[in-house]
Formats: structure tokens, sequence, C-alpha cells
């Protein structure tokens, strides 16, 4: 009998759930030559290739998603049998995982979730953080109930899954009331020649935002990209540059960071997609999630 090492299988597990063998070694504390030389053993060891690179991520094989669901199985029922043995059973609540694509804005997908845990019934809810590809191949195995993110399911996967517009939003653009104060100019011709903070170069708001700035013959001096836009905002604070934001969230950004707003673009829209297994929504926190969205962050 071949015996399955179990730590070597923890390894595969975690870099499944964090995206990245460098994510799962701050999450493990191990060096990330350690954790490669672990999933090559496990590899070896089921005789199957169990991750294959797109780009600086990874993504699972079908015998890594094989793999990850038996992994998860084990490791949720480990976690149960260990609430249950210390008395804690009664405790538990029904789970619901949420995947949050990395460049969906911190303060939308907050407003997003806060529903969700106002349940007659509560649910605990996890939520994981990754790109879009990662969270999609969770969701197909049901490692993940729900992802959300800012373009609806790519066609080119292979996936049966449903994306639900929850909404849409045009930009607001922010800087520090230091920063405000220097501009002579009127939006959007403010915005030429000044500190920018830009999305990163890997999303569709980016792309938008080049557009938009082409056309008005806008010309910021970028300073720094982000696929945070939390982060973006701290240094926004700082006074480092101007940035932009969902105008569902500057009420928010403005009492949290204290910028002000210079002007608005309602012809750049920023989408927000719920995507599921289910073509019609069913379960109550999603169910949630939508209509607070429709009601509330986007109305």
């Amino acid at each position: 009998m071949n015996w399955l090492n179990y730590h070597h299988l923890f390894y595969f597990w975690t870099v499944a759930r964090e995206g990245s063998i460098v994510k799962a070694s701050t999450t493990l504390r191990l060096s990330p030559p350690t954790i490669s030389e672990q999933i090559s053993a496990l590899q070896q060891s089921l005789g199957a290739k169990l991750f294959e690179k797109q780009g600086r991520n990874l993504v699972l094989t079908d015998a890594g998603r094989v793999a990850f669901e038996y992994a998860e199985e084990i490791f949720t029922r480990g976690e149960e049998l260990a609430e249950a043995l210390s008395g804690r059973k009664g405790e538990r609540m029904a789970r619901f995982t949420i995947g949050i694509v990395d460049v969906v804005p911190k303060l939308i997908a907050y407003r997003l979730i806060l529903p969700a845990l106002k349940l007659d019934s509560p649910v605990r809810i996890i939520c994981r953080e990754s790109n879009s590809d990662v969270l999609v191949s969770q969701l197909a195995i049901r490692d993940v109930d729900l992802v959300i993110s800012d373009a609806p399911l790519n066609p080119s996967l292979r996936i049966q899954a449903f994306s639900h517009l929850l909404g849409q939003s045009g930009l607001s653009f922010f800087a520090h009331p230091r920063l405000a104060r220097q501009i002579k100019e009127r939006f959007p011709k403010c915005l030429d020649g000044i500190p920018f903070l830009m999305p990163a170069d890997n999303t569709d708001l980016r792309r938008s935002l080049e557009h938009w700035f082409e056309v008005r013959a806008v010309r910021p001096v970028i300073v720094g990209e982000f696929e945070d836009s939390a982060l973006a905002a701290v240094f926004s604070e700082a006074a480092v540059g101007a940035f932009a934001s969902p105008t569902s969230t500057e009420t928010q950004v403005k009492r949290q960071y204290g910028l002000s707003v210079l002007g608005r673009a309602r012809d750049i829209t920023a989408s927000y997609y719920a995507i599921s297994l289910d073509r019609r929504l069913k379960h109550p926190a999603v169910v949630a999630i939508s209509e607070f969205a429709h009601r509330s962050v986007f109305s």
C-alpha cells in the first residue's frame, strides 16, 4: 500500500487555497523552495501533475482539482472532529465561503458581504482573495460558494457557472486636501500633470481610465500602480497622489481617509458580479448580497 504523506497534502492544499507558493510560504512560515520540494514529492507519490503555470500564477490541473477536493474534505472534517471532541459542536454555524477577486475594492466587498452576516439563521463567512481564475476553479469544485468579481465569467473557462450583475458605479477622483488646494483648473483638466495612483495594468478599470484620459487629453503623472485600491487610498491619504474609486464608496472614502473629491466621471463604469453555480440565486446569503447591492450599494 502507498501511504499518503498528509504533510505534503496539507502544503498542496494551502498553495491551492492561497494561489501561489509565495503566499503559502507566508501562511506556513516555510521557505518557497521547501514547499516546492514537498509538492514535487506529493506529485511523484500520486503519479500526477497537480499544478500548471499561467503567467505568474499557479492553477490546478484536472488531477489537482480532484486532489484539492479530497484535501478540502479531509482537513475540513479534521477541524470538525477537533470541535466535536472539544465540546463545541453546538456552537458551529453553517459555513459560507466567498471568493473576492483581488482587484475588487475592499469597501465594495465589505458593503456587499455585510448583509450575509445579518441573516436570521447566522452563517460563518469565510473570505478568500485571489485572482479570478483561481477562485472560479475553486467554485467549480464547490470549495467556494460564491465569487465576487469585477468582470463576468471568462467564456473561455470550461465551467458551468453564471454571472449575476450586482451593479455598476461611476468613478470619483480623490486627493489629499493639501493637493486639492493646489489645483487651479476645473475637473477633469485639473488632473493634468498631477501625481496619480493608477489601478494595476491587468484590470478593466485601468484600461478604461487610460482611454478616458486620452480622449480628454489629460496626462497625469503616474507615480504608482496598485491592485489593491485600499492601499492606493492609504498612499493618497499621505498626499502621494490622487486616485479613483467607485462613486458608490465616496462617502466612506472621504470619512475613512479624509480625502477631497476632485470630480466625478459617470462615463467610466465599474461593474461588479456575483458568480455562482446556480442560474437562479437560491442561497439566503447570496440573495441577501444581491438584494442589498441593487437596493443600497448601487442604487
